[in-house]
């Protein structure tokens, strides 16, 4: 699945995740807070408390929404996919008091997950050099969306 067949041409909300107080745990905040604004993309960041913003998210009347976490893939950290909230099977978040795929069906736009294999969740405010790149070079492709 081509990540930007998915985002092209719809207004996208990219939602940050995360606990910025436990390294790689924060990355979906990092990257959500270095989104630059425009037309169809924007960006908010619930850190732990999702199921907090349904309705702010659900009043945004985005097309599509891609939520942005750390997740065990079982691969090298940094490793990052899109995949639709349905696909989660398998995989696991980490700090949430509710499951991702449970609260995406409180939303009204289809939902997608981009999920970055940590390498550290323990605390501390840093992230680890090979997620801080791959959060960087996802940063630099949704800022180059149109």
């Amino acid at each position: 699945m081509d990540p930007l067949e998915i985002l092209k041409d719809n207004k996208t909300l990219f939602i940050g995740i995360g606990n910025v107080l436990k390294s790689d745990d924060g990355v979906g905040v990092y990257i959500s807070n270095n989104i630059k604004t425009r037309k169809k993309i924007s960006s908010l960041n619930v850190e732990v408390s999702i199921e907090n913003y349904i309705g702010k998210i659900n009043k945004l009347n985005s097309d599509l929404l891609v939520l942005l976490d750390c997740m065990d893939f079982q691969q090298p950290p940094g490793y990052w996919d899109l995949i639709p909230v349905a696909g989660l099977t398998g995989h696991t978040t980490n700090t949430h008091n509710i499951s991702l795929d449970k609260i995406s069906e409180l939303f009204d736009a289809p939902t997608y997950i981009l999920g970055i294999q940590p390498q550290n969740i323990h605390f501390g405010e840093h992230l680890s050099p090979e997620v801080k790149i791959a959060a960087n070079n996802i940063i630099e492709w949704i800022n180059q969306l149109h």
